[in-house]
């Protein structure tokens, strides 16, 4: 039985990040797999941070691309949960030790043995390859049913931005209707936070350096109002929580100042160096930090399927494979709104 299948796809082979057609190769469809022809696949701004080896543990060659969806064309013979011609979905997650606290409590994105969907080291030795591919091999634990009729082009981000946000909104409470919560950011993760709050019937402000972005916030979005850094003032204490998806260095101390006491700072953006934090402003009205990083399995699909409930998508540019490198260029300096979205599918071509 063939140990491998060939695979065509786009990547990187040192730090320049230029992407590029190669050939490689995947495990073959274990009993537990699942193969599906890889449909579209989301550009996340950490693919770039990756690429680049901006975090250090970067690892040659890459194919990026942790936001893929795609229909299933083989399944082992041990697979339950999915068929042939199913949609599904693919995210961060690519495999965990499936024993410790966090793992029997559906947490695997906080698992010390997480494998992620790219850049992961495989028991056996070899590197995890992402959605920039023609086909993927999953295991079924990790694979999430896309639901009928939801548009998968569209939708494809959701299994990263989506859980990005979805996930602590609902942890630490503030999915509760009549809430008054802040967005601090309004890009790829931002915008998909507004509308989840909306869904959940809060109040949103939105925070933004952008003054560009208020029309859209407003009138598009919904958001209660639109504030720009100095304006913060005329809010002071107003809000329950804020999510900060802010990915540069940024002071908090401003955002802090929103909050009413016993209110939640909830950070999920990743700068590339420390915030300071104003302890003062924390102590004296008990204020909380907290952060977060995706979601489990089982909560990726809950939100894949509220969001097909309320039509929750996120707001793409839909390219072709060969405009990928100009796709990064532009998202480095925030030309996109708010998402590119790769279709692989008819764009890739087999004998690259």
């Amino acid at each position: 039985m063939a140990k491998t299948v060939k695979a065509t796809g786009w990547g990187t082979k040192d730090t320049s990040g230029h992407l590029s057609p190669m050939e490689f190769t995947r495990r073959a469809t274990g009993d537990r797999d699942v193969q599906f022809k890889v449909l579209y696949s989301g550009i996340c701004h950490s693919d770039l941070h990756f690429m680049k080896n901006d975090w250090g543990d970067s690892k040659y060659p890459m194919i990026p691309g942790h936001e893929v969806v795609g229909t299933v064309t083989e399944t082992g013979s041990k697979v339950e949960k999915f068929k042939v011609g199913d949609n599904v979905a693919v995210g961060v997650l690519a495999g965990s030790c499936r024993s410790c606290d966090e793992c029997t409590n559906n947490l695997e994105n906080y698992c010390d043995e997480r494998l992620d969907t790219y850049n992961s080291i495989l028991p056996d030795g070899s590197i995890t390859y992402g959605g920039y591919s023609n086909l993927m091999v999953a295991d079924e634990d990790y694979v999430i049913r896309w639901p009928n009729n939801f548009p998968m082009d569209r939708g494809v981000p959701l299994v990263c931005a989506g859980i990005t946000t979805y996930s602590p909104l609902k942890y630490y409470g503030l999915d509760k209707p009549g809430l008054h919560v802040g967005v601090a950011g309004l890009g790829g993760l931002g915008h998909m936070a507004v509308k989840f709050l909306k869904a959940f019937g809060a109040k949103v402000t939105v925070i933004d350096i952008a003054p560009e972005k208020k029309t859209y916030a407003l009138e598009t979005l919904g958001a209660y109002q639109f504030l720009l850094p100095d304006e913060l003032g005329s809010a002071r204490g107003t809000l329950d929580g804020i999510l900060d998806v802010v990915p540069a260095f940024h002071s908090i101390e401003g955002l802090l100042k929103l909050l009413r006491p016993h209110g939640k700072l909830v950070v999920v953006g990743l700068p590339d160096k420390p915030l300071e934090l104003p302890v003062f402003a924390l102590a004296t009205q008990r204020k909380m930090i907290g952060g977060s990083l995706i979601g489990g399995i089982k909560e990726t699909q809950e939100m894949v399927d509220f969001a097909a409930k309320h039509n929750i998508l996120p707001d793409v540019e839909i390219i072709s494979m060969d405009y990928v490198n100009t796709a990064m260029e532009r998202m480095a300096r925030g030309d996109v709104k708010f998402r590119f979205v790769i279709d692989v599918g008819n764009t890739l071509k087999a004998d690259n």
